[in-house]
Parts: structure tokens; C-alpha cells; sequence
């Protein structure tokens, strides 16, 4: 018998059987992984296990490699609960557990992606800052997995001061001032993600959002071949109605 207890990131949930469910959570130190609840699919338990929500769970197994089950305390926080009012937020809470689900392997422990994870979430109640640390947490999980942008100089020049746009070939920062006849080809860089004291407004968290959204899509998730999680593209589309991101090429 396989047994572990860890801190969770509830991340999915899907019926199994007449009253099972199958979860999956992203633990700290565990990883993202799968098992069976039973009764899952009651309402109680249902309500407990929505993407965004953190418990602690133990895991319960015969071997390391079968389908285990899920021993539920109750959660930790019910963000999913707190959030039901507000469409934008509910829309990041998915996705977010989304795209950890899609980028992260099975059974791989990143415990500073999981803090990170649960400082965004904790945000989410404030709609002037969120945003802008939703950027922020896509550039982090990135870089955690292999595929970082370098933000730190100039592609072109060696400087590390006046980056304006980011190549979407490399990853690497360019100054607008150098880049001459490819500035066009070149992606927004805003200020926000050098200097966290810089204003993130709806024309900056569009800019962050196609930067990260580029490189999630054609180095992250293309070599997995995998798309953006839909989830994602309908959290855009709810701040742009609320008018906290510019539809402007978003």
C-alpha cells in the first residue's frame, strides 16, 4: 500500500461511476495527480472539489503507478464559492487550474509554482491588481518549466535599460529604438513586468496577456501539442467587457 497526505490545488473533477468522481489536484509537494473520490459526485463533496479550492488531501494506492483515492479534509479555502459572483474571477479560477493541467507533467513537485499559484488565486478579489499578477504568474510558469523570456537586455544592443518589445522568435527583449524595420514583427513589452511599480492598465494587461499567451501557445503547449485552454480565452473575453483589459488586438 502507497499512501502520501499533501496540500492541493483542486484543479478538475468528472464523474466515475453512479456516485464516484475522478479528481485532479496539483499538490505542493506531489505534483499534479489523479484519483478516485467516492461520492464524489454528491453535492457536498462536489461543491468542495471546484477548480481554484485548496485541501488537504491523502492518497491512497495499492501501487505508486495505479489509480489511486482521494481522503478529503475540508477544504482549505472554497475559492470557487467566494468568487460565483463575479464572472471574471470565476473565469480565471479555470483558468488557471486549466492551464496547470495542460503545461505541468504528472508527478512532478513544483512547490514555488504552487505558492504562486495560491498568491494569484488569494488576489483575486481585487480587480485593479489581479490582472496584472495574472501576467506576471504566466511569465513565472514559463520559466519554471523551461521555456523563460529573457527580460533582462536588449537582444540587439546589450542594455538593459529602454526595453520596449519582446522577439516572438527568441523570447529575448529588444529596444523599440533599435529595432528598426522589424518593430512591427515585434511584441509589446509592458513596463509592468520590469518594474513592478509601473501602472498595469487595460492597454498594458492586453499587451501582457498576447506576450505570455504567444509563448504558452507556440513553445509550451506546441511542443506538447496542445492549444490554449479555453478557459483562458474566455477570462479575455470577460475582462474585455469589463472594460479592465483593451479589446484592441487582445
Amino acid at each position: 500500500m502507497v499512501e502520501w497526505t499533501d496540500r492541493a490545488l483542486c484543479l478538475g473533477l468528472r464523474p466515475f461511476g453512479e456516485t464516484g468522481a475522478i479528481l485532479e489536484v496539483f499538490g505542493r509537494t506531489r505534483g499534479r495527480v489523479r484519483g478516485l473520490v467516492y461520492g464524489g459526485a454528491g453535492r457536498r463533496k462536489r461543491a468542495a472539489l471546484q477548480p481554484g479550492n485548496t485541501a488537504a488531501v491523502t492518497w491512497r494506492a495499492r501501487m505508486e503507478d495505479s489509480l489511486g483515492h482521494f481522503a478529503m479534509t475540508e477544504p482549505e479555502a472554497e475559492r470557487a464559492a467566494r468568487h460565483l459572483s463575479d464572472p471574471c474571477e470565476l473565469s480565471a479560477l479555470s483558468a488557471v487550474a486549466d492551464l496547470l493541467t495542460a503545461c505541468t507533467p504528472e508527478g512532478e513537485a513544483w512547490p514555488g509554482l504552487f505558492d504562486a499559484t495560491e498568491t494569484l488565486l488569494d488576489a483575486l478579489g481585487e480587480p485593479g491588481v489581479w490582472p496584472a499578477l495574472f501576467v506576471r504568474w504566466e511569465l513565472g510558469l514559463l520559466s519554471v518549466l523551461g521555456y523563460g523570456v529573457d527580460l533582462s537586455i536588449c537582444a540587439i544592443s546589450g542594455a538593459n535599460d529602454g526595453l520596449t518589445h519582446v522577439s516572438p522568435r527568441t523570447g529575448r527583449a529588444v529596444r523599440g529604438s533599435e529595432a528598426g524595420p522589424y518593430l512591427d514583427r515585434l511584441l509589446a513589452l509592458p513596463a509592468f513586468l520590469l518594474d513592478p511599480r509601473a501602472p498595469a492598465g487595460a492597454v498594458d494587461i492586453r499587451a501582457g496577456l498576447r506576450l505570455t499567451g504567444h509563448f504558452l501557445a507556440s513553445r509550451l503547449l506546441g511542443d506538447l501539442n496542445r492549444g490554449l485552454p479555453e478557459a483562458r480565452y474566455l477570462m479575455i473575453d470577460r475582462l474585455e467587457r469589463a472594460g479592465r483589459v483593451s479589446a484592441d488586438g487582445a
